[in-house]
């Protein structure tokens, strides 16, 4: 059936020529054979072999240990964090920070930089603990920072007898594996034989997130002083992690100008592209999708051409954004900073691996535009840090008693931040004497976080070339304020030549499990209501590809919701181009608001219920659903 030969197939086994005896030249020239074989075996000078140093050193050496970091810094906690977007690390640092008021010390680390083998070790510290602040992301997989952690936990069978840990989850329940990574890495090190002293705690993006976060925490402090008997020491003041250097003389060449990584690898840009290195992708393309209401949609269409970047349908683009140059300024007037000064915040931890909390030096100005996210509600923790400068006591106390975990507190920080959307600028402007240092400011406001888009397109018809598709998020808060999603608002603007200038998309491709079958032959049947219908497109033109490649192609059946057919009606003119081409084999649009009664596509999915179990039962057709919300929200953990 194959193309390999088997034994039997071999012209020495169908050919009479096979069983005739060796000639005598045939047993000379194998003599010589075999010798020269013997000679190469037995006798030859061997290449004296060279030890490979880089590996036995990456064995000996204790350099990348945290164990010996926290023998040598004096620390017995260890937060390690899985993060995709920046919560989980924070978290960590938050909790390596409580140490000291419970006369410990700790340290937040990446499981990326260590080798985690060392926790079987962690015992030779006394009064040790590790602490896993886990994210999951997309359907249940780890984030890009924990693979290794999770492909070592699945393959070891070290003896964890002597570690205490406890795990902190963020997910999502509104996914079907909500936590699955804090879940595994839990069950995982109790049956290493690790100690667990405080429950998994859950924490739910879909709710409150901070609110489970302090919840767990206010009560796995006690937990950890009662295991070890030891005793908060009340200790409340507020440590800085960093000191500030300004510099005065400085060449405009050293200085960060929104890189995420390497200096000046904006102006120099060299492959592979990723998270710490990415490709400005100019804007070819930059059009409204819809044809009116009061939304705006938007397409857009990155060149990659050179770039050697590759990716396939499903996948997602990340892009990292600019803050609107209105709320920096803003900022920089209420807090009377110079903000193009030039500065770097320097970790007063030598040892620590993490040296600045975003590229330095740079400037004030550059940091609030590029690296700090000032649009979203602060957490609790940069609300009580930020008390101390409020001079009105009545203020001091707002502020503390929102970052406190009494019931009260958090009903307040709930209404007065959360639900009122109040982001760092509305707090100073709603809290007059509160003018904090801008650098301590700095140090305490999260990393601005890439935005993930769904890939709108396939390689396979546009190699080049990476399609977006979203909505501008704009809306009023309760304080009448107008707030502006920080990269639909940028990408809207994002022109294909801005002043005679090509405008460009700092990105790079995460790979996604969202994968169309193996089998071109599988039916697909699609649900993506607005703009989730992104990675349908992608799909649905691969498919027809792969028709015209003479591939036997199953059905490919798309299920579409929208509000209006004239207002909203997203790719109208492609999808309807696309089963004319065959590419689609089924076309269902719901619109919802066109009748008076409202129709949605599990409507339709109703109303075809016949067809649709046809594909699933006989056809074994794969279901697809992604619903019209970003990545961003869906995934920011």
């Amino acid at each position: 059936m194959g193309t390999a030969s088997s034994k039997d197939d071999s012209p020495s086994a169908k050919t009479p020529e096979a069983s005739v005896p060796f000639s005598m030249t045939d047993v000379f020239l194998f003599s010589i054979i075999i010798g020269l074989l013997t000679y190469w075996f037995f006798f030859r000078k061997k290449k004296e072999e060279v030890p490979d140093f880089t590996k036995i050193q990456e064995k000996t050496t204790n350099e990348g240990s945290f164990i010996e970091k926290m023998k040598k810094t004096g620390r017995n906690i260890v937060v390690f964090y899985g993060s995709q977007t920046g919560t989980g690390e924070e978290f960590a640092n938050r909790l390596a920070k409580d140490a000291h008021r419970y006369g410990m010390r700790g340290m937040s680390a990446d499981p990326e930089e260590y080798d985690l083998a060392d926790l079987s070790r962690l015992s030779e510290i006394d009064k040790s603990l590790a602490v896993f602040c886990m994210a999951t992301y997309g359907e249940g997989d780890p984030t890009d920072n924990a693979q290794d952690f999770y492909d070592w936990l699945q393959e070891t069978d070290a003896d964890l007898s002597g570690l205490k840990f406890a795990v902190f989850g963020l997910g999502n329940k509104t996914y079907e594996h909500f936590n699955a990574m804090g879940k595994y890495v839990d069950k995982r090190l109790e049956e290493l034989g690790a100690q667990r002293i405080f429950e998994l705690g859950l924490g739910d993006d879909d709710g409150n997130l901070e609110e489970d976060f302090i919840t767990w925490r206010e009560q796995f402090w006690p937990a950890v002083c009662e295991h070890f008997g030891v005793e908060a020491t009340g200790d409340e003041t507020s440590i800085r992690q960093y000191e500030l250097v300004v510099h005065t003389d400085i060449s405009p060449d050293k200085v960060y100008t929104g890189e995420m990584g390497r200096l000046k690898s904006y102006e120099n840009q060299k492959p592979p592209f990723d998270a710490k290195n990415p490709f400005l992708a100019p804007v070819s393309v930059n059009r409204k999708l819809n044809q009116g209401g009061d939304r705006y949609l938007m397409h857009l269409e990155l060149d990659i051409t050179g770039s050697k970047i590759r990716y396939e349908s499903g996948d997602h683009v990340a892009v990292y954004p600019a803050n609107d140059t209105s709320l920096v300024n803003q900022l920089g007037e209420i807090l009377g900073a110079d903000l193009d000064m030039v500065i770097s915040l320097n970790n007063l931890d030598e040892e620590s691996n993490k040296k600045h909390p975003f590229p330095c030096p740079t400037t004030y100005r550059t940091a609030l535009t590029y690296y700090l996210d000032i649009t979203n509600p602060p957490r609790t923790n940069v609300l009580y840090e930020l008390a101390q400068y409020a001079t009105d006591a009545t203020q001091q106390e707002h502020l503390r008693k929102m970052a406190s975990s009494h019931t009260e507190g958090k009903s307040l920080y709930l209404s007065w931040v959360v639900e009122a959307r109040r982001n760092i600028l509305a707090i100073l402007q709603d809290t007059p004497s509160l003018r904090p240092p801008i650098d301590h400011l700095c140090e305490l406001l999260p990393r601005l976080q890439a935005r993930y888009y769904s890939i709108a397109s396939t390689s396979k018809v546009q190699p080049n070339s990476i399609h977006i598709c979203a909505v501008l998020v704009e809306y009023k808060t309760k304080t009448d304020r107008i707030n502006k999603g920080v990269a639909t608002s940028w990408l809207k603007n994002k022109q294909p030549n801005e002043n005679g200038h090509k405008s460009t998309v700092p990105m790079y491709v995460r790979k996604s499990q969202f994968r169309l079958p193996f089998k071109p032959s599988t039916p697909v049947l699609m649900i993506g209501p607005g703009t989730g219908i992104a990675p349908f497109m992608g799909f649905i033109q691969e498919r027809g590809w792969l028709k015209q490649q003479g591939k036997d192609v199953g059905e490919t059946v798309l299920y579409y919701g929208c509000r209006h057919e004239n207002e909203d009606y997203l790719y109208k003119e492609e999808l309807a181009k696309l089963l004319k081409e065959g590419a689609l084999t089924q076309l269902n649009v719901a619109f919802s608001r066109d009748q008076p009664q409202k129709i949605y596509v599990q409507h339709l999915l109703k109303k075809n219920k016949e067809n649709v179990w046809k594909l699933i039962h006989e056809g074994n057709g794969h279901i697809y659903a992604a619903a019209a919300v970003p990545l961003k929200r869906r995934h920011r953990i």
